[in-house]
């Protein structure tokens, strides 16, 4: 059974007070002896602890503050104690409740760096990622038997076909809003005819891709490093190292060959529906009826605007397949890390899609396709 704790005062010949500690010194023992110390601060030379029978964080809390305020020496301590008195007294520093601010130019030079390393980090695990996408692909194509067609077909439904729904009300809306503001723009100079070219060469060359891979990048990218996050959360891409099947080819290339195929199509289709958007305004407020408006942007609508939009999509379907999947490898430590890597992946994909979008518009106007 623990004895209270208790001590007593001991005055030695040469008029040190000395204090004798008995029993067990814990927190479940200690009774009013904290309160009793206080009356001891800076009139003791000595606090013997030699027969107490055990000693606890809080007793030896209490021997340690009692020591420093009076400057005591304790003596009797056996291995135990002494080591738990030495942890506690290394913990006893003095720290600020709130730190001092930083220096804002420092601090602002800091976020800069760190913001830099991360983007060059980022940007060469990509490159890195796409190599390894690339030796998956090429793989693939020595052995044909391993290309997982069924889940190549279920991306294809995920990204493509359920997409047809939300990309084409979205194409449809901005062809009304070119047409409506073009419209209102033009009418100023005479020249509401000219919004047949507006509406055709800005959604078929630019706006239809463009607004499809933001659109792609928000709902499947995003999706991707979801689930792959999610694989390496509960270790299943662990698991399929350890038996031999590889995540790039099972998990990464499907989801990239869907992407690369589905964006012309989805690309494609989003910049005719904006072209329809935009003749039903036209023909309800400018008066241009439909076969007039579609026998114009025939005839104002180059080839080369269809070969720009189909080109540039699969690059923008490959960045996002590649951002998104990248981002769901490097998931590692909790389900909090899932939501940031799938967050970084949807804003670097509509990062460099916008990025590449206008180095291909630099691109085919120096080499004539304006």
């Amino acid at each position: 059974m623990s004895m209270p704790s208790d001590f007593v005062e001991e005055t030695t010949e040469d008029g040190a007070v000395t204090l004798r500690f008995s029993g067990d010194l814990s927190i479940a023992n200690m009774g009013d002896m904290p309160e009793r110390l206080r009356d001891y601060l800076g009139n003791v030379q000595r606090l013997d602890i030699s027969g107490t029978d055990y000693v606890d964080t809080v007793g030896a809390w209490l021997i340690h503050r009692t020591a420093r305020d009076s400057g005591a020496e304790i003596i009797g301590a056996d291995d135990d104690a002494q080591r738990l008195i030495a942890a506690v007294a290394n913990a006893d520093q003095v720290t600020d409740i709130r730190p001092d601010a930083p220096n804002p130019v420092l601090r602002v030079l800091n976020e800069v760096g760190e913001a830099t390393v991360i983007a060059f980090t980022t940007l060469a695990g990509l490159t890195g990622f796409f190599g390894a996408i690339i030796v998956g692909f090429g793989r693939l194509m020595l052995h044909p038997g391993r290309i997982r067609w069924n889940a190549v077909i279920a991306r294809f439904d995920v990204v493509g076909v359920r997409a047809l729904g939300i990309i084409g009300l979205m194409s449809f809306l901005i062809g009304l809003v070119i047409a409506q503001q073009g419209a209102v723009q033009l009418r100023q100079f005479g020249a509401e005819v000219f919004t047949v070219n507006l509406v055709g060469r800005l959604t078929m060359r630019e706006l239809g891709v463009l607004m499809t891979a933001i659109m792609v990048a928000g709902r499947s990218g995003s999706a991707f490093a979801a689930q792959i996050g999610t694989m390496k959360l509960t270790e299943e891409i662990d698991a399929m190292r350890t038996i031999g099947v590889s995540p790039v080819e099972a998990l990464v290339l499907p989801r990239f060959i869907a992407a690369v195929i589905m964006l012309p199509l989805l690309g494609f289709y989003a910049s005719v529906v904006a072209i329809i958007g935009g003749g039903l305004l036209s023909w309800v407020e400018l008066d241009i009826p439909p076969a007039t408006f579609f026998s114009r942007i025939r005839e104002v609508v180059p080839l080369t605007d269809v070969y720009v939009g189909l080109v540039k999509a699969p690059v923008f379907g490959a960045i996002i397949a590649i951002t998104g999947c990248y981002q769901g490898m490097q998931v590692k430590g909790n389900a909090e890390d899932v939501g940031k890597r799938t967050t970084a992946a949807v804003v670097q994909a509509i990062f460099l899609v916008i990025v590449l979008d206008a180095f291909f518009a630099v691109f085919f106007t120096w080499i004539g396709w304006n």
